[in-house]
């Protein structure tokens, strides 16, 4: 069929779409779906047949039209906020479990590498630390009390900067993916050389056990939450360097929605440690020992579980329900 007798056969169909969608009258749900698969139909016609025509852009711009009507008052889901931490998360971290388990092996092989180059090197916790932190925590050990650096300052105003600055540091964690993730491997390293230098130091000086109940009451929600954001960016680096099928803008898309989700998740995890930092840890020892243990253990378990085995059972429980699209990079029903 020639473009103009094509013109000809829907003109008048063509033009009653513009008054229904320029009325101000409610529209019928339903009678929208309809015009929208008719349009759709001759929109698809005259990409075939006439794909650099003006009737298709014309087209085009009516489809997009009445596809903004049918969307644009759509309800959000109520409990959104809710299935984001319950499914879409769990289910982008079963996607990307081989990322995140090797970037926790990593980190440990850093910590490892902190504490055995400070048990062979007498001043490399004075080169990671500086001089006046460690000058500072050997009078805090000598006057009996080790984790007294957590006791200084306002709780509310520790709380609050501490938070911030974990935050911060997780930001970067995941935005220098876009660097190939050079950066983010290096704050990384950086991240675990410290704090395996910092606990050997204690063991050293024959305070472990105070630093332990002391460090890892806020340290093992803090940590934890370091290593996913660390391997948000590394996500994030992948879909720059690996787009396989897709092209590379299309891949960074796709990996920077994924690595954005898992880092926000990441966000009630570094306020909780940041108020325990704040609120809970000046008090380490002075609390009873079953309680200090109680919370150390019941963090480790909850981010434990919630990044490492809750994908596994949310995926399990999905399976042929929800699949993922290869366009978006999110998992639908």
């Amino acid at each position: 069929m020639k473009e103009v007798a094509f013109i000809r056969q829907n003109k008048s169909k063509w033009q009653e779409f513009e008054q229904f969608f320029a009325s101000n009258h409610p529209k019928n749900p339903d009678e929208m779906a309809h015009l929208y698969i008719k349009l759709l139909n001759d929109l698809s016609f005259a990409q075939t047949y006439y794909p650099k025509s003006k009737t298709t852009d014309y087209l085009n711009f009516l489809v997009s039209q009445i596809y903004r009507k049918i969307y644009k008052t759509k309800r959000l889901e109520r409990n959104r906020f809710w299935n984001f931490f319950r499914t879409d998360v769990p289910l982008l971290m079963y996607k990307q479990r081989k990322t995140i388990w090797v970037t926790f092996a990593m980190f440990l092989f850093f910590v490892i590498l902190g504490a055995v180059s400070a048990r062979y090197d007498d001043t490399f916790v004075r080169l990671i630390l500086g001089d006046g932190y460690v000058n500072m925590t050997l009078e805090n050990i000598e006057t009996g009390d080790p984790m007294a650096v957590y006791k200084s300052g306002g709780a509310v105003g520790s709380f609050i900067g501490i938070t911030a600055n974990n935050i911060y540091v997780a930001l970067r964690l995941f935005i220098f993916g876009v660097l190939a993730g050079i950066p983010t491997l290096y704050i990384a390293m950086t991240n675990g050389i410290m704090l395996g230098s910092f606990q050997y130091f204690f063991y050293e000086q024959g305070v472990f056990v105070e630093s332990l109940r002391g460090i890892w009451l806020h340290g093992t929600m803090e940590i934890f939450s370091i290593i996913v954001a660390a391997a948000s960016g590394f996500i994030l680096a992948a879909s720059v360097l690996f787009p396989g099928t897709y092209s590379r803008f299309h891949s960074f898309r796709i990996g920077f929605k994924e690595s954005l989700h898992i880092i926000l998740s990441t966000l009630p995890f570094f306020v909780a440690a940041g108020f325990i930092e704040g609120f809970v840890t000046r008090f380490s020892n002075r609390m009873p020992l079953a309680v200090n243990l109680a919370i150390i253990l019941g963090s480790f378990l909850l981010i434990f579980f919630y990044y490492m085995l809750y994908p596994f059972i949310v995926a399990k429980r999905t399976t042929g329900r929800k699949k993922l699209d290869t366009q978006t990079g999110y998992y639908k029903v």
